[in-house]
């Protein structure tokens, strides 16, 4: 059986390479925020942003097909709640437009680049 981990290394999966990265930015923002935004919006938030990357990389540690794409399907998830904080640290003015709006192109990109994860798992792995 070929695992994925036999030929490519995870920092060469470019969506962990995207959200990694991006998770400590969320967090480096959230970070100077007052206390109200940081409980309610910025907990939310990184805990979104962070799940990103980590489900990729416990995916990527997994063995069987069905385990790899449970958690990139997860990561993909994440994606989208990661969004929807970011909308609403925009609405609420605790971020400005060129921070979100450079936030939100990386979250766009993330979900085509773990499709092509998941759809390289279910092709060149077997169960």
């Amino acid at each position: 059986m070929v695992v994925m981990s036999d030929y490519l290394k995870l920092s060469e999966i470019r969506a962990y390479r995207v959200a990694s990265p991006l998770s400590d930015e969320v967090w480096e923002i959230v970070s100077g925020w007052k206390t109200l935004a940081q409980k309610t919006v910025g907990e939310q938030w990184i805990k979104a942003t962070d799940s990103i990357a980590g489900n990729i990389a416990e995916g990527f540690g997994r063995h069987h097909k069905r385990d790899k794409v449970r958690f990139f399907y997860n990561a993909r998830a994440s994606v989208y709640e990661s969004a929807h904080w970011a909308k609403k640290a925009r609405q609420r003015g605790l971020i400005d437009e060129k921070q979100y709006q450079r936030i939100i192109k990386e979250l766009r990109e993330l979900p085509k680049e773990i499709n092509g994860l998941i759809r390289s798992t279910m092709e060149n792995l077997e169960e």
